[in-house]
């Protein structure tokens, strides 16, 4: 028997990019089992990658790679398997006994390539080999698991952004010399590396195509990813030649129930839970309790990937994977019933959430629609494109209220509504409850003129319908919009008449708490401060009862208000920092930068101008996000205008500006960490000196008063 020889990988022909994590990760794992297997799409870097780490293998005995892609025969496995190893025997010894004397000694890496097809032979294969070969260890490399007992799995993931772009650009400048990423091509191929979602071979392929076309045609044309992906190089895999034969071959190894099912995912955007699966894929040859073993099936082919959020298991499809299973429902006729199932179950859900709104439940319910958003804007688009579907795009924009509003969403929702609400839908409750919706975001933003446009429609619209509803909620947010514009006494009525007839139909939800609350922020910015506390205690003390966080941050901000405005600096504080905590864990972007506002000038009046003027600049950041700064109000303005002139007073003009950039710079959490006091690089122990009996800046607490301009 002849010494084994040290290899046969073979030489790389171009740069390796990226992939420096997994390199070690995958080195860890192949020190730690002897069976290791590289698992991924179709097209993802697994034998590159698995090459790479082969060639940095230890093992006396080299590293020696199996090419199994082209093999069909499983009989003939263990006869390609010698000749990878480069083995020679003569005698009539089967084919697996000769492999099993010669490695019997020797220590090496086998890398075992494209195995999918042969899945069943290559795993008693590798079963036996490694039981009988102690020096032997085994890189596995294909679109599933082997699925054999020590078999430790590596699942490989899409480059991120910027090592996506980077391959990109090695490759455009291969087959393109002078190809540069300059200020006028950047944005355009960092988002089609997005769009190709890191996928090395899509992004190998689109960069072939920079011969005809620019980074800013290619997206154009992206739309027709398998048309245009083609024309990969000569001496690349047949199934490698273009996207579409790359994600082909996986849909071939399928059964024909998984390939149903994978059609079917395809109508998902995005991620997607298992009862959403089970509810929209079954039927015409699947029954729901199959879904979950066939989709076990396609997470072993790696077609779904399995995703941990907060709430919950997820899974997902590259868009790559899931357009090509688009393609093949299209072909069998179902795209419009499922797009209609898909609608279906997310209107369920979003009724579910706003009921769940006001509940112990808010936060998960926040999350949920966070994560569900892009099957959601699906749901939208599906209704207000579709002939007679208008009104459920309606009932389901002015389902999401509690989204667009207390999650940071205001222009999102003001998009969908304003699109819905262009459609005759023919239902009369559904378009007034996106009206009134988009009259409370219209007010949010600061367009007054859209606000009493959409609130008095709704408002007219419940007269003739009898709805009591939709009319105490336009009430209710006419009465919101004159608090932000100025208009203190209509404000009062408008909301104290909101509230009554809310008690008369029986309403009690978040809506009606923030009523409440607006009311007492007319209140407190007319100085009756008692009044104003006693309507936010007892909204706190319904928040208590029901486990609502979300209008509790109002309710806090407005006690917090009135603290300071009586004197109480520490406890105005501690229940501002309460709000903005609230606010920030829900993307409350409006409650956010209010409660900055108002910590900005508190710092003030601790005598930090300096730590007041850089909050200022980071709420100035904050507020294009949101809508026309404080509404354009001398009220909620009031603090602001104070916080600016004194910090400019205590700092000088150039100095305050300086500190206005800095905050400007900050993205949201370092913000709201730092109004917090929570960050790093927070020192708050550099102070101006005091002036006797005032702050550092000069400024007296409890000097603003309601209504005060500076």
């Amino acid at each position: 028997m002849r010494p084994i020889p040290s290899g046969n990988l073979p030489l790389e022909l171009n740069a390796f990019v990226g992939r420096g994590t997994e390199l070690a990760e995958l080195a860890t794992a192949l020190e730690a089992g002897r069976l290791v297997t590289v698992t991924g799409v179709g097209g993802v870097g697994k034998s590159r990658l698995a090459a790479r780490a082969a060639a940095r293998s230890t093992l006396p005995d080299g590293a020696w790679l199996a090419d199994l892609t082209a093999l069909r025969d499983p009989d003939l496995l263990e006869h390609a398997v010698a000749e990878a190893l480069e083995l020679t025997d003569h005698t009539k010894r089967p084919p697996r006994q000769v492999l099993l004397g010669h490695l019997a000694e020797p220590e090496l890496l086998l890398v075992v390539d494209g195995f999918e097809h042969l899945v069943d032979a290559c795993a008693s294969l590798v079963r036996d080999l490694l039981t009988h070969s102690p020096g032997l260890r085994v890189l596995a490399v294909g679109r599933r698991p082997l699925e054999t007992g020590g078999e430790r799995l590596f699942p490989l993931a899409p480059l991120p952004g910027p090592d996506a772009a980077a391959l990109f650009t090695d490759r455009a400048t291969a087959g393109l010399p002078g190809f540069a990423v300059d200020d006028g091509n950047r944005s355009d191929v960092m988002e089609l590396c997005r769009r190709l979602e890191g996928l090395p071979l899509a992004v190998e392929l689109a960069a072939g195509r920079l011969r005809a076309l620019s980074p800013a045609q290619l997206l154009a044309r992206l739309d027709d990813r398998f048309r245009l992906l083609t024309g990969a190089r000569r001496d690349a895999l047949p199934r490698h030649q273009t996207l579409r034969t790359a994600i082909g071959w996986s849909h071939e190894l399928c059964t024909p129930r998984e390939r149903l099912l994978w059609a079917r995912l395809s109508v998902f955007a995005g991620q997607f839970d298992l009862e959403a699966a089970e509810y929209i894929c079954a039927g015409d040859g699947l029954h729901a309790e199959d879904v979950l073993d066939v989709l076990d099936e396609l997470l072993a082919q790696s077609v779904v990937t399995r995703e941990e959020w907060p709430a919950g298991v997820r899974y997902r499809m590259l868009d790559t994977v899931r357009a090509y299973g688009g393609d093949w429902l299209e072909a069998a006729g179902e795209t419009a019933r499922l797009r209609r199932r898909h609608r279906d179950w997310y209107m369920g859900l979003a009724t579910w959430c706003e009921l769940d709104w006001f509940s112990p439940r808010q936060p998960q319910v926040a999350a949920l629609v966070e994560v569900e958003l892009p099957n959601l804007r699906a749901a939208l688009e599906f209704c207000l494109t579709e002939p007679d579907e208008a009104h459920l795009g309606q009932y389901l924009a002015g389902t999401l209220w509690f989204y667009w509003v207390g999650c940071g969403r205001l222009a999102e929702g003001r998009h969908w509504l304003d699109r819905a609400l262009e459609l005759e839908g023919g239902h009369e409750d559904s378009r007034l409850k996106a009206l009134w919706v988009l009259g409370y975001v219209a007010v949010l933003q600061g367009d007054t003129i859209a606000a009493l446009a959409a609130l008095h429609e709704c408002r007219d619209g419940a007269e003739r319908a009898g709805s009591a509803v939709a009319a105490a909620y336009a009430e209710h947010r006419i009465g919101c919009l004159a608090l932000v514009t100025g208009d203190l006494p209509r404000a009062e009525t408008l909301l104290r008449s909101a509230l009554e007839q809310y008690r008369t139909i029986g309403e009690l939800n978040s809506n009606v708490l923030m009523g409440q609350t607006e009311l007492a922020m007319a209140l407190a910015f007319r100085g009756e401060l008692a009044d104003a506390v006693e309507l936010c205690e007892h909204v706190r003390l319904v928040c208590e009862d029901h486990g609502e966080r979300w209008a509790l941050a109002y309710a806090l901000y407005v006690l917090g208000y009135a603290a300071w405005t009586r004197g109480e600096a520490e406890r105005a504080r501690e229940l501002v920092a309460e709000s903005l905590d609230l606010d920030h864990r829900f993307h409350d972007l409006l409650g956010t930068v209010l409660s900055i506002e108002l910590l900005a000038l508190f710092t003030a009046t601790e005598g930090d101008p300096a730590e007041a003027a850089v909050l200022q600049g980071a709420a100035d950041g904050i507020w294009p996000s949101v809508g026309l700064p404080l509404f354009g109000s001398v009220h909620f303005g009031g603090a602001r205008a104070l916080c600016e002139e004194r910090a400019r007073e205590a700092l000088g003009d150039e100095r305050y500006e300086e500190c206005v950039r800095v905050g400007a710079g900050l993205d949201l959490d370092a913000a709201v960490a730092r109004a917090l006091r929570t960050g790093p690089g927070n020192d708050r122990t550099r102070r101006l000196p005091r002036r006797e009996g005032r702050g550092g800046d000069g400024l007296k607490q409890g000097e603003l008063r309601p209504g005060q301009r500076a």
